[in-house]
């Protein structure tokens, strides 16, 4: 499992975070202080507090394409 802290403070952010890590087939976590939602779901993201960054739980070892991607939410 890796994790990568982000960023997503604007409605459109979240909306292209979402759009990147469905095109990949493992699990992904996100995690805002002691709430994990799937990273996958629109609804779940928008229930975490966005003014704090939050962490990405990626449930792969293999993931290097998937965290470069991610790089622009840093």
């Amino acid at each position: 499992m890796k994790s990568v802290k982000i960023s997503l403070q604007i409605a459109q952010n979240v909306k292209d975070f979402v759009k990147v890590v469905q095109d990949y087939p493992y699990e992904i976590d996100l995690k805002s202080d002691k709430y994990v939602v799937d990273a996958k779901s629109i609804l779940g993201i928008f229930s975490l507090d966005l003014s704090k960054p939050l962490t990405v739980e990626i449930h792969s070892d293999d993931c290097d394409d998937l965290i470069e991607a991610l790089k622009k939410f840093a």
